[in-house]
Order: C-alpha cells, then structure tokens, then sequence
C-alpha cells in the first residue's frame, strides 16, 4: 500500500521509472510520448546530459546556502543570464522554487513597491477571469478560473477580474481582430475607474493563457493598448510567463510577440524543464530602486530561495536554449505541429479552434462546429481524452470548464522543443485516436 497522498485518491498512477528525450517509460516498460512536457515543463525533453551533469557538478560543490547568509556562483549566473536576455527594464531576478511562489512573490512586490513610494493606499490587484496563476493563497486569489476557486472562496483576497483576451469566443460578427484587441483591452480601464484607480497596484495577466483556457494568444495590439493604460493610471505590469515563457511560445520571453516589456515578470516551468523545481519573478530597475532605497529589504522570502543545485539546473537549461538555437526549433517545429493538427482536424466536427504560438498549442473541442456550442459538463469530455490518449501512450493536457470554469472543454499541447517530425505524426496519430474513443465514436 502507498503512503504517498496522491492527486486523485480513486487513481493509482504507474510508476514512472525512466525517461528517454520525448518519451516517459513506467515499471512495466511501456513507452509514452510526453506531448504535453507534463504541465509545459519539459521543455528540452527527458535524459539531458548537459543539465543533468550541471546539477551534479554543482551538488559536488555545495547543495544549499541559505540566502539570509550567502548568494552563490549559479544564482549569480542564472541571473546574469535572464537580465542580458530579458525585456528592457527589467533589471533583478529574486529566484522561488516553481510558479506559485513567484506570483505570489509578485504580488507583494507590488504592494511593498507602492508602501515604499508613500502610496499605501494602493493595494487592489486586477486579473482575468479564466486565467491561472498558482495554487498559494495571494496567486489563486489573482486567478479568474471558478472551478478552481470555488471551495476556497472564503480564504481568498479581494480581487477584480476583468473579461478575458478570447477572440474565438468574444469578437463579435463584423469586428475585426484590432478592434476587438482594443476593446478586451479598455475594460481595464473601465474597471480602473470603477474601483478608483488610486487604489491599484497592478493588472496581471498571462500573455498567452495556458491551463485553464488552451493556449489562448491576444487579439493584435491587445498588451500594447494595456501597457498604455497600466503607464497612463501609474500601476504596475505584472506578466505571467510561468507556463508560457522561456522559449515556449518561439521567442524567450512570451511577451516579446508582443512587444511590450513588463514591470514585474514571472517565469518558472521551463525554467527548470524539470531537472529542478525553480522559479523566478524578475522586476524592472526602478522598482528594486525603490526597495533599496526605502527600507532596503523585501518583507518576503522561503527557504529555498536561490538554491544553488536548483539554480545550476536553471543556468544550464537557459544556456541550453540559447545555444542549441532551441527556442528558434520551438518556432519551426510549433509551426510544424499546427499544420499537422490543421490538416488532421482542421474540419473535424468537435474541434471548434486550433490556437496557440511555437510549442503551445490548444484544440478547443465543441459539441458543434457552427455554433460554438460546448458539450455539456455531465460529459466529462476532457476527462475521457485524457484517460483514452495515456492508455494510447500519449500524454497530453485536457480541461474542463474553457469558457467559464464550468462549460467547454480543451486540449493543451506542449511537447519538449526537441521534438522530431516523426513524433509530431505519433502525436496527432495518437490524439486523433483517443478522441474518437472519447467521443465514443
């Protein structure tokens, strides 16, 4: 009998005993191709010798230095790295050890930013409905998924979330795709004046929605016009790359598609692609300035903050995507991926969108093609996909509730930046076939 607490108490998962570039393998040797990098985590596939060989050389050194002591030789590093690559502005990297800590990090960055500058009235965070930023308390608070939130809505902070970016659900008939970007943007403001803009800190967003929506892009011109309104009400830009940065969507940082820079930047997932658990929230000059010369220290922190094996790994992942030209493979072969998916259900009768950017990839399924409409919750649609897809040997990332955390069903797809064109055919291959079992055809 196990003694670990498990996801699902019903579900006794196979145990996972190797991995092999696009392929996890459990105890009884079957092969499975990890077509979603788990949650987009993956990102340069499973076995990397580089990484893996960075992470023991830094255990050999020393494994952990607590940062209330020391900083360290990778941490130093990894920092370097990010800020030379960053968006402009962005100047200092706190490193957490995965995405919910660097949100949550974020948040309190904010209000200890605005606390510094004798502004301490502004404490109100805005956010999305249908978008995830992490399972602590401040970072489920600032996620607009319902589903999510619901049985812990008594515990959570006050805060706003506006209609998402969602072009294939929201644009309306006769609208072209810059008006729409323009008008999903102005609700900000809106909201903005609604609760009084002298009482926020910070809108944040993803810049490309992943688990709860499917690799949902922004209309064009969308974050610029949200950039403009976050400058002209003097609040803050927080951007969550956790899921889709670090090359996933085909440029290093997500946000760089769409030319903006943030205030505030979080990242983790690829990050690490695995080989550690690390994140980070990167912030723009002016507001460490601001700490450092206010109280000079951020009233924050975790054990593990900065942790020298963890930020080997990070290093050697980031050099990795750098050097072998993966983010720019991310690119062609995202490319790839979406003309096979275009080809195989491009006109397929419960497939209503095929969307995303590089290796971030959703399908949003529908009942029926011609009005949108989304199977009914009872059906557990996402649920059936990804039991039929493992039992294929293809992992992938299904969810419930895409259109409001109660209706519509997705299909996220985020295979490691390695991936070959004869994965990509298994992949579809495979998908195409756990959804007719799905669908019970």
């Amino acid at each position: 009998m196990s003694h670990v607490f498990p996801r699902h108490t019903a579900k006794a998962p196979p145990v996972c005993v190797g991995g092999e570039g696009c392929y996890l393998i459990d105890s009884a040797g079957k092969r499975y191709l990890d077509a979603s990098g788990g949650a987009a985590v993956s990102c340069l596939g499973h076995g990397d010798r580089g990484v893996i060989d960075a992470v023991k050389a830094q255990l050999d050194r020393v494994a952990f230095a607590h940062t209330g002591f020391f900083t360290s030789e990778p941490a130093e590093a990894l920092a370097d790295l990010l800020i030379a690559h960053a968006p402009e502005g962005l100047d200092r990297v706190y490193l957490v050890s995965g995405g919910s800590e660097a949100t949550e990090a974020a948040i309190k960055l904010a209000r200890q930013y605005f606390v510094e500058r004798g502004e301490p009235q502004r404490g109100r965070l805005i956010a999305r409905q249908q978008s995830y930023h992490g399972n602590t308390i401040g970072a489920l608070s600032a996620g607009g998924n319902e589903w999510r939130r619901r049985q812990f809505g008594p515990l959570l902070l006050d805060v706003s979330h506006i209609a998402p970016c969602y072009e294939y659900r929201l644009r309306e008939d006769g609208e072209n795709a810059e008006a729409y970007g323009r008008r999903a943007a102005d609700a900000l403001e809106e909201e903005l004046l609604r609760v009084g803009p002298e009482t926020v800190m910070a809108f944040m967003a993803e810049p490309v929605v992943g688990a709860t929506a499917g690799a949902v892009p922004p209309a064009p011109g969308y974050f610029r016009r949200i950039r403009e309104i976050c400058d002209r009400y003097g609040i803050l830009l927080i951007l969550d790359e956790v899921m889709c940065g670090m090359g996933r969507t085909g440029t290093l940082f997500a946000c760089e598609q769409d030319g903006v820079a943030p205030d505030i930047l979080c990242i983790a997932k690829g990050l690490g692609a695995g080989y550690q658990p690390i994140g980070a929230m990167l912030c723009s000059g002016e507001i460490y300035g601001a700490i450092r010369d206010g109280s000079g220290f951020f009233q924050h922190g975790h054990t593990y903050l900065g942790h020298p094996a963890a930020a080997a790994a990070g290093h050697a992942v980031v050099k990795a995507l750098i050097e072998r030209d993966l983010v720019a493979r991310s690119a062609s072969q995202g490319a790839a991926l979406r003309a096979a998916l275009e080809a195989r259900f491009g006109q397929h009768p419960h497939v209503g969108d095929i969307r995303g950017r590089g290796l971030f990839l959703g399908l949003e399924l529908v009942a029926d093609r011609a009005s949108k409409a989304p199977f009914e919750p009872g059906e557990r649609l996402a649920a059936r996909l990804k039991a039929a897809a493992f039992e294929a040997g293809l992992i992938c990332y299904p969810m419930s509730g895409t259109i409001d955390g109660r209706s519509g069903d997705h299909v996220l797809l985020a295979p490691p930046f390695i991936i070959a064109d004869a994965e990509i055919a298994e992949l579809v291959d495979k998908l195409e076939g756990a959804l007719s079992v799905a669908l019970g055809a």
